[in-house]
């Protein structure tokens, strides 16, 4: 056992590969090539420099090795072990300086599903733009998912639109949208001083009026979720209170101070929104008559512009007049709270995104006619040393023309049973080189894994069909 763990070791440090192979051929050492991640971040560090070649910047400020610059990789989880191992390794031989910190994310699956264009669960980000949805909704939703672990994160549509709603209007927006009509008809846009918001046992209040010097630190950790929802809470609940006293029309004093304490505190909650929400972050500062908020940001705003205000009940009556009249701005939706309940937040999201069928991306028939699809019959089939999931077949596709193909379908049939008979591949396929050869095409296979008789399944045509014919 010990001895295979050392070999599986040694397997993942092997860098080269065997030809035939694409790449770069190692010298000295015929038919071995460079294992492609190993020269591949070379081309994106070349990349860069030609970058600050065109210019006039200096290259080595950010790449020598004492480099102070700050330098940081995101990537996926399956190519964790090359840039965590291989590249840092190459960068300290060559004297480069490596990576200031590594962020490696797990895969995006959507509705549960991995990403696949035949069964309308890939989702392009042009695909999301030609919807006309809000580019801001998806970034939060990202990083709402976001962990420092390397899971998955699934994009489902349905929580996708009640987690916009209710974090970025039920919540978020709502603070500024409840409070600013009160500041603005009541007092004359004008802000009280920061006041205590929050008294806990054994502890004095403090005024919204910057944020703590251990915020930031934390919020980069990605474990300050608590805290952050903890200061939000607070001014919440005292404000629904404020209100409530405010409307019977006592304690203004109360009132004012609430409602510019959450004011202050939507503008901090801004500036930790602000690198995944800049759009949103710029009307807030808009709407507070504020300079661009920044993290040294600590003082507290006094005074709203009178000219600037988030919509009132009758813009958002007005926007969906014009909504259904084809001339609204969904881009506007995220900053346009109207004074409904989270439901009804949640149903109106649920109508903007519209229902994925599985069928999409639809291909044409000029599309449809690039596939050339033929009749083959299997003249050869054998296991492929060192393959878990590959046979090898050897196709016979008419007039004495024979195409070597690597098929995954080694749990399913045995290569000797294949022999002589009719299956359909892909026959214009580009030819794929491979670790154990080249590959001339594809046969095509049906596969159920979720269903009652999951396994894969070959295609066979019908009696009287020979090799050559083409599928139509």
């Amino acid at each position: 056992m010990a001895g295979c763990r050392r070999r599986e070791q040694a397997d993942r440090l092997d860098i080269s590969r065997d030809a035939p192979y694409f790449g770069f051929e190692i010298p000295d050492a015929p038919g071995k090539y460079y294992y492609v991640w190993l020269d591949a971040p070379i081309g994106y560090m070349g990349s860069f420099r030609n970058l600050c070649g065109r210019n006039g910047l200096d290259f080595a400020e950010w790449f020598k090795a004492d480099s102070t610059t700050e330098l940081y990789h995101f990537i996926g989880k399956d190519i964790l072990y090359f840039h965590a191992l291989f590249w840092p390794a190459e960068l300290a031989h060559a004297g480069y300086r490596t990576p200031t910190k590594i962020f490696a994310h797990g895969f995006l699956t959507v509705d549960g599903a991995k990403m696949s264009k035949s069964r309308g669960t890939f989702i392009t980000a042009r695909s999301y733009l030609d919807t006309g949805l809000n580019p801001e909704w998806l970034r939060y939703y990202y990083a709402a998912k976001l962990s420092p672990s390397m899971e998955d994160i699934d994009l489902n549509l349905g929580d996708f639109a009640a987690r916009v709603n209710s974090d970025l209007v039920g919540k978020y927006v709502n603070i500024a949208s409840r409070s600013a009509g009160f500041v603005s008809k009541r007092f004359n846009g004008q802000l009280a001083p920061p006041t205590p918001i929050c008294r806990r046992s054994g502890q004095s209040g403090k005024p919204p009026d910057a944020l703590p010097t251990s915020t930031k630190p934390r919020i980069l950790q990605g474990d300050a979720r608590d805290h952050a929802a903890d200061r939000r809470r607070q001014p919440v609940r005292r404000q629904r209170q404020a209100l409530g006293t405010g409307q019977e029309g006592r304690q203004d004093g109360e009132l004012h101070a609430a409602c510019s304490n959450a004011l202050n505190l939507f503008r901090l909650l801004t500036v930790l929104l602000k690198p995944i929400l800049p759009a949103v972050a710029g009307k807030v500062e808009k709407f507070l008559n504020s300079a661009p908020l920044t993290w040294q940001m600590r003082k507290p705003a006094r005074r709203r512009s009178r000219h600037q205000r988030l919509r009132t009940p009758d813009d958002a009556r007005r926007s969906q007049t014009d909504r259904k009249a084809g001339r609204g701005n969904k881009e506007s939706l995220a900053l346009a709270p109207e004074q409904q309940s989270p439901q009804r937040h949640a149903q109106h999201q649920q109508a903007e995104v519209p229902a994925a069928s599985p069928w999409e991306p639809y291909c044409n028939i000029d599309d449809f006619m690039k596939v050339d699809l033929r009749i083959v019959r299997i003249a050869h089939a054998e296991h492929v040393d060192g393959a878990d999931k590959l046979v090898r077949l050897t196709l016979a596709i008419g007039n004495n023309e024979t195409r070597n193909v690597f098929a995954g379908i080694k749990a399913a049939y045995d290569p000797a049973q294949l022999i002589g008979r009719l299956t359909v591949m892909v026959a214009n396929l580009a030819p794929r080189k491979m670790k154990f050869g080249l590959s001339e095409g594809m046969v095509l296979a049906a596969s159920d894994t979720a269903g009652e008789t999951p396994g894969i399944f070959l295609l066979s045509p019908d009696a009287g069909a020979q090799p050559g014919m083409r599928v139509k």
